[in-house]
């Protein structure tokens, strides 16, 4: 009986491949000035990374021959990382902030929520508003309506609807984006 071949898979690099990883025969060379040499022996262009204290670098791996550029690729991989590092810096998750309201909300509480809300546009989050109904004020939905199209209204110019009011239980539900 014969058994399964169990070898270890092959670990994918993640990168491009460097010096003696390049399997083709003959490639595209780009000195360290960035000067096209034409085609050459892969191994000719190892040497010559060699003498410079450099690497050789699969640039475009796809292409035929693929195009190589002798470069020094610990600083390469470190700017490569940086350059990662910083964008990630620069994104920003939106959040979704939630604002509770009562049918009954007076005006003062409303003016505090608006200016909240406002606040998390301004830094870019989205904002779901939640009216929650108890007891009695289920049997005048159309306050807690009126109320949902006064938010509306009032940040109109700053906010659009992404979610429009849609009820869930003893409570409706709607989501307000930045604009």
């Amino acid at each position: 009986m014969r058994r399964p071949n169990r070898a270890p898979p092959t670990v994918a690099k993640d990168g491009p491949r460097t010096n003696d990883e390049i399997r083709n025969a003959q490639i595209q060379l780009i000195d360290q000035d960035g000067v096209n040499k034409g085609t050459v022996e892969t191994m000719v262009a190892i040497k010559m990374a060699m003498e410079a204290g450099m690497d050789l670098v699969e640039i475009s791996p796809n292409t035929s021959p693929p195009v190589c550029k002798i470069m020094d690729y610990g600083k390469y991989k470190y700017s490569a990382q940086k350059k990662a590092a910083e964008a990630r810096k620069k994104q920003k998750v939106v959040e979704i902030k939630e604002i509770k309201l009562r049918p009954m909300i007076d005006d003062h509480d409303y003016d505090v929520k608006m200016r909240a809300m406002q606040r998390f546009f301004e830094e870019g989050d989205k904002v779901k508003i939640t009216l929650r109904y108890r007891g009695r004020e289920m049997a005048h939905q159309e306050i807690g309506t009126k109320l949902l199209d006064k938010v509306k209204a009032d940040v109109a110019e700053f906010a659009k609807v992404e979610q429009d009011a849609k009820f869930e239980g003893r409570q409706v539900v709607m989501v307000l984006a930045p604009r």
